[in-house]
């Protein structure tokens, strides 16, 4: 069923707001940790009334991922849509860091997804990071991979995601270790500053 979007200025319609709900949940839970009427409950609704929106769990899940995706999927879309410089990788990395600390929804539901499962992990796995090691994605007239040894690739997307976003998920369980806030923005600049110089560091190993 399709999801009513408030336009702007307008209070979240009762769609949306089971999906943020939803979202928080899943996340907070995971899949199978999390019901209708837990979602329900946070909403402020009957159960039944969840079928006027989404006829199950899984479909209510399958709307939280695909919402998820579009946000995130956007700046590696961008990305490919012109020559791919370096400059631009770096803008890229800013914003898809900036987008993790703004929403951590998304990394701790795949950390869930990866240790308890959930429905369409696969093909969520597929759509939100395959595009990062396509052999046609160009930097400069050479393809984008981090390492000369391109079969590499895969086990680089996977620890770049890896440092991204397991950030926003253990960085909670450093608070006092960091003795800061890990979502404040002075850690933001220093986990950023981080991968930033591990990536020049790559790009230096390449010679580039």
């Amino acid at each position: 069923m399709a999801v009513e979007v408030a336009s702007s200025g307008q209070a979240p319609s009762t769609a949306e707001r089971i999906l943020d709900a939803a979202e928080t949940l899943f996340a907070e839970k995971g899949y199978s940790a999390t019901s209708l009427g837990d979602v329900a409950d946070r909403v402020g609704i009957r159960s039944p009334s969840l079928y006027n929106h989404f006829r199950n769990k899984e479909a209510l899940y399958l709307a939280v991922l695909e919402r998820l995706l579009e946000d995130f999927s956007a700046p590696l879309e961008e990305l490919g849509k012109s020559p791919v410089t370096h400059e631009r990788v770096f803008q890229w990395l800013d914003t898809i860091v900036r987008q993790h600390h703004a929403n951590p929804n998304l990394a701790r539901l795949l950390q869930h997804a990866a240790l308890s499962g959930g429905p369409h992990t696969n093909e969520l796995i597929d759509r939100l990071f395959r595009p990062m090691f396509q052999p046609d994605a160009q930097v400069d007239g050479d393809a984008i991979a981090l390492f000369k040894d391109t079969g590499l690739m895969p086990w680089a997307v996977m620890a770049f995601n890896n440092l991204v976003m397991s950030y926003v998920t253990m960085a909670p369980m450093y608070r006092d270790l960091l003795g800061q806030d890990p979502f404040s923005e002075a850690a933001l600049e220093n986990q950023l500053n981080l991968i930033k110089s591990l990536l020049r560091a790559v790009f230096e190993y390449r010679g580039e």
